[in-house]
């Protein structure tokens, strides 16, 4: 694999995504408290666990993410088996566009479904929560680089596992691959960013946003709101899903509070 392939892009660009956009959130939290779901007091108080320590756990995530991911490209075989830019293999630029967003929208539901149910199935057996998936809820108020902190086996089983499948799924080329995992973990740092920023394009485009996930979080909303990372299909079909109502915050900033 070489160091600018594409297999390899697929690889880090994701993993330098996360830190960049992650670390613009957690600046821009330092200046902009009348659009935070939490004080800055709360995060410091309520977390039960350092920001070393996530850091940490990140980066065993996301080493364990890179050596599947390479095991599975290997596996796959050559990019240039799946041609998804090539004008002349596919007949028009249109036509691989088209195809992309096919496979886009195809990775997107196997993502999802993938990682509702083993979320759900984490909070309902008591051993998986108190031994894995616990880890996570750690972060009582969530912040952004906070997203992938997991237990190295929920990251294995939740994370790594189901993109692996969404990818070999959705028949994406490694190029693709690029741009779906970046846009998957910019949207996962998103839901935990703690901000409500206006003109967001997620919560345009997305039911599922970090007020919706802030909920799952709160001890009233950790059996509901499971979806992650797109959509809300999932809790609306199985009935976990809990609405909620932003308020303001005394002091500044906003609250999102379960309607149930």
């Amino acid at each position: 694999m070489e160091f600018f392939s594409d297999e390899a892009l697929a690889i880090f660009v994701p993993i330098l995504v996360y830190w960049v956009y992650s670390g613009m959130y957690m600046a821009l939290g330092q200046s902009m408290d009348k659009y935070r779901l939490h004080s800055r007091k709360e995060e410091d108080s309520k977390n039960l666990v350092s920001k070393g320590e996530v850091v940490k756990g990140v980066l065993l995530q996301q080493l364990v993410q890179a050596a599947v991911s390479a095991v599975v490209f290997m596996l796959r075989g050559d990019s240039s088996s799946t041609v998804a830019y090539d004008e002349e293999a596919q007949g028009s630029t249109w036509y691989s566009y088209l195809t992309v967003a096919r496979q886009f929208a195809v990775a997107m539901i196997v993502l999802d479904g993938w990682m509702y149910m083993w979320h759900r199935y984490m909070h309902l057996n008591r051993f998986l929560y108190r031994h894995i998936h616990s880890w996570h809820h750690r972060l009582v108020v969530p912040y952004a680089f906070g997203s992938q902190y997991n237990h190295p086996i929920e990251g294995l089983l939740n994370d790594t596992l189901g993109g692996a499948l969404a990818f070999v799924v959705s028949g994406m080329s490694p190029r693709a691959s690029i741009f779906f995992f970046s846009l998957s973990t910019v949207k996962g740092v998103d839901d935990h960013c703690g901000l409500l920023l206006p003109g967001n394009v997620f919560h345009l485009c997305f039911w599922n946003n970090t007020a919706y996930h802030d909920v799952h979080h709160q001890l009233r909303g950790s059996r509901f709101n499971f979806s992650q990372p797109f959509f809300v299909t999932w809790d609306k079909v199985f009935g976990t899903h809990m609405p909620y109502l932003l308020e303001e915050r005394p002091g500044g900033g906003f609250e999102a509070r379960p309607m149930r």
